[in-house]
């Protein structure tokens, strides 16, 4: 990406973030969806970053996407949130496994904000391990006929499609990958709304019975869906790890400011050694997040740009899962010292620290949890052989 196109992203996505903002703050009080966070994308033309220019995005790489991510995370998990679902595991899998005629029919239409795209891949009884998957499909003359629940999935009850997987019919063979489109009276869809936190994103479960899905919507071959379900990981990781940063970057800036204004025992709190210890400890967890989110952009750079290198592969997939790792919890650390801060008030979702606390602490959870990138982490350093589940 040239770097006055990386700028005038950059630029929108600020100038976006900054028209947010009052929105998603009164959406948060009254605990309702922002239908905003799509709508002004659209306006700031910032609904598909990373796809290339040709299909509607602008093209943008993952350093420079993690960087607008950052700054959308500023605002709250459940507006980066959006982000991940639409553009980091929606549009994603289908740009770099799908065809041409898929990506013109599912690309260009959610660059344009025509289309809501998700990632349905979780369900009530496969999580942390998807191989134990109910979802199964079956062929029909021109068509497939898609059965089964997936639970749990941001942008569920707005996706118009979402890149299912699923096993053949009695679950023999291997999960394959569906551009399904969600519609019809063979598809049922719920939002879930008894969340910790995110209430202005939406997260809902879809079930499919004998869903039909045309047989020009299989993405990439027949038995490939496992391998792109955990490719397409590697992305939405690294947007976690990303949106993650954005909310340790505003945990500073309250706390900093608050700890100034705030005034105990005749001094501004910001005097205090124990809450000089909250600034800077913050302040380390956004600069090693941020070393670390940057280096796991470059490795996944340097693997798109050369696909068929397998070290590349490995090395973007793990540092992608440790950056994740370490920007969730770094962040749900900030957020709590930042609470701590603010004291009372800090309980409040009337303020900003609280509402990072409740929202961050889901990114220990979706994309892989702190117990499975652990596993996977060690299994790099100790060898392929002590990988505890093979």
């Amino acid at each position: 990406m040239k770097p006055e196109e990386q700028k005038r992203l950059l630029d929108d996505v600020e100038a976006y973030c900054q028209e947010l903002r009052p929105i998603e703050e009164l959406c948060y009080v009254e605990h309702r969806f922002n239908d905003q966070v799509a709508a002004l994308a659209k306006k700031f033309n910032i609904l598909a970053m990373p796809v290339p220019t040709e299909y509607g995005g602008r093209g943008a790489d993952t350093v420079t996407y993690a960087r607008a991510l950052a700054r959308i995370g500023r605002e709250g998990t459940g507006p980066r949130t959006f982000f991940s679902g639409n553009t980091s595991i929606g549009q994603y899998p289908i740009m770099t496994w799908g065809n041409d005629d898929q990506k013109r029919r599912y690309l260009i239409p959610s660059s344009r904000g025509e289309k809501t795209l998700a990632f349905g891949l979780t369900e009530p009884d496969a999580g942390s391990n998807p191989i134990e998957m109910q979802m199964t499909y079956e062929r029909q003359g021109n068509q497939y006929l898609l059965s089964g629940v997936k639970y749990l999935i941001s942008n569920a009850g707005i996706a118009d499609a979402v890149v299912a997987f699923a096993y053949p019919h009695g679950r023999q063979g291997r999960i394959s990958a569906f551009i399904v489109d969600l519609s019809g009276p063979t598809c049922a869809r719920e939002d879930l709304t008894a969340k910790m936190g995110m209430p202005t994103a939406n997260t809902g479960m879809f079930e499919l019975t004998r869903h039909p899905v045309p047989l020009t919507n299989m993405l990439g071959e027949e038995g490939q869906g496992f391998k792109i379900a955990m490719g397409t990981l590697v992305s939405g990781r690294i947007s976690v790890a990303a949106g993650c940063l954005g909310v340790i970057e505003d945990c500073l800036t309250e706390a900093s400011g608050y700890a100034k204004e705030r005034k105990q025992h005749g001094k501004a709190i910001a005097h205090h050694q124990l809450v000089q210890e909250h600034i800077a400890a913050i302040e380390m967890h956004r600069l090693a997040s941020e070393a670390l989110i940057l280096k796991a952009s470059e490795a996944k750079d340097a693997s798109t740009a050369e696909p068929q290198n397998a070290e590349l592969r490995v090395r973007a997939d793990l540092l992608a899962a440790q950056a994740k790792l370490f920007a969730a919890n770094a962040a749900w650390d900030a957020a709590d010292r930042a609470v701590q801060v603010y004291g009372g008030r800090g309980w409040s979702t009337l303020y900003r620290p609280g509402r990072h606390l409740q929202d961050v602490r889901v990114c220990r959870i979706y994309e892989g949890t702190d117990e499975i990138l652990k596993l996977k982490i060690a299994a790099a350093v100790l060898g392929k052989e002590y990988e505890a589940y093979k």
